[in-house]
């Protein structure tokens, strides 16, 4: 579940990304057909949903039945016409093959909670009664559920007991998450005392472009400059798990890491998040909302982005021992993967990264050890080179993936499989652009986009091109 999906209702995620009724390139039920076709080249193996800061004002029993009214999102001030809910949440999970993850209002009190979950996955009761009323007399079998969304402190960290025992009482099989670890802050040690024993996962969230308040367009090098941090915050996540193991507060191996947000950038919302209700007619709450459509334009996304991506990947596949689900954020328009418009979509640089992983390595991770020179930004430095292996379930059929950061040069790199060198041609797919700052867009959707060659190594030696990554199959050998 390393390559999961968010989404959020912010921006043009959902409405006007994957439902938009009325369009001419949606279905009879909203769907943007389009939209699901490129979402299943990713094989999205779970998506979160409906947030996200929107989650704190949000109550889901305004979004199921045919009487649906719109309320007022005071967190990122717009009207919530609340016609995609669970059901369409769920119907869109179904078009994906993706596990459903639900992320609960941390305001609410916990029937709240409870009664969704009743209302999603039990055979009787009230809510059980609403949704077969509701026209679905099946479950909808939501198997992961979090409590609440960035949210700290010992009142919370009770909530997440009280919900988590609750939850787990009316379906002992669901799996729960709660907020753990977001930006610089740790996780507190007491949410593993009194809230552990329910816990089956800690969420983390990091953004290494934090674009909330003032849009920023690194460049290139500077972008590769953080790629090695992801796995320095994964190592302190994984550390503060491993102290709760040794004190005896949680059972070893009992929690797992879902990095349920992360991207390279953030969006951008000036202005907001907000606790009070705006004007929507005041010409400055007018502007900021409009604004947000800086992360929509499609020149910021560029090899940085596929690079960084590739790099926070093999960050989580190195440690898949403690890091079993991520969620890029979001998968759908603002900084994601996929750019949806009016007219139709463009797979951003990343797109392709993740494209290239989900359906070209193999099912397991080997070992790998990195060495060589450094590639450095004054006093920063990252290495130039980033790798990880994988092999499929016998031990015969490899795909090793080679990220070169250097946004300049053809770097000599030496693959080493035990006591062997690789000799010989193989069959190798690479992304890679004509600079370090191509992009997709409307007019040019295929700028950026990986390609199949063949790759020649010479007692372990191959040429890798710049600002490129390149997954090679070695197969049988």
């Amino acid at each position: 579940m390393i390559f999961g999906g968010f989404l959020e209702h912010f921006g043009k995620q959902i409405y006007g990304g994957v439902y938009d009724p009325g369009s001419p390139l949606s279905d009879n039920e909203g769907f943007r057909t389009d939209v699901i076709n490129a979402l299943n080249e990713l094989e999205v193996p779970i998506i979160r949903w409906p947030g996200g800061c929107f989650v704190d004002g949000y109550h889901w029993i305004n979004g199921v039945g045919d009487n649906r009214q719109p309320t007022d999102d005071v967190r990122w001030g717009v009207i919530e016409p609340n016609t995609f809910g669970t059901h369409e949440f769920i119907e869109l999970c179904r078009r994906l093959d993706a596990e459903p993850y639900i992320c609960h209002n941390g305001l609410a009190e916990v029937k709240e909670m409870t009664d969704w979950v009743e209302y999603s996955n039990a055979t009787e009761g009230k809510f059980a009664s609403m949704r077969k009323e509701n026209g679905y007399p099946s479950p909808l079998n939501v198997k992961i559920w979090s409590v609440g969304n960035e949210r700290s402190g010992r009142d919370y960290i009770h909530k997440v007991r009280d919900a988590g025992s609750a939850m787990k009482e009316l379906d002992s099989s669901i799996m729960v998450t709660c907020s753990g670890i977001h930006g610089g802050s740790n996780i507190d040690p007491y949410l593993f005392e009194a809230a552990g024993e329910h816990l089956d996962y800690i969420s983390a969230h990091q953004y290494w472009i934090e674009n909330w308040q003032e849009h920023s367009t690194p460049d290139y090098l500077s972008c590769m400059m953080l790629s090695e941090k992801p796995e320095s915050y994964i190592n302190k996540v994984i550390g503060q798990i491993q102290t709760a193991e040794k004190v005896g507060q949680i059972k070893e191996g009992q929690i797992k890491i879902a990095f349920d947000e992360w991207n390279l950038r953030s969006w951008h919302h000036p202005g907001f998040q907000r606790f009070e209700k705006v004007d929507y007619n005041d010409p400055e709450i007018i502007e900021l909302i409009k604004a947000r459509d800086k992360s929509l334009d499609p020149s910021i996304y560029t090899l940085s982005d596929a690079l960084f991506s590739a790099s926070f990947l093999n960050s989580c596949i190195r440690n898949s021992n403690y890091v079993t689900m991520a969620n890029i954020a979001p998968l759908v328009n603002q900084t994601g993967p996929l750019y949806v418009h009016p007219e139709g979509i463009v797979r951003r640089t990343h797109f392709h990264t993740m494209s290239m992983y989900v359906n070209e390595l193999q099912g397991y991770v080997s070992d790998t050890e990195i060495s060589g020179s450094k590639l450095t930004d004054g006093k920063d430095s990252v290495s130039v080179i980033d790798a990880i292996a994988t092999v499929d379930e016998k031990g015969e059929n490899w795909a090793i993936s080679l990220v070169n950061r250097h946004p300049s040069e053809n770097i000599e790199c030496k693959v080493t499989m035990g006591n062997k060198v690789l000799n010989g041609t193989y069959k190798a797919t690479i992304l890679t652009g004509e600079t370090t700052d191509s992009y997709n867009d409307i007019e040019n959707p295929n700028r950026v986009m990986p390609k199949d060659l063949e790759l020649k190594f010479k007692n372990g030696i191959v040429q890798l091109p710049p600002h490129s990554l390149t997954i090679v199959q070695i197969n049988g050998d």
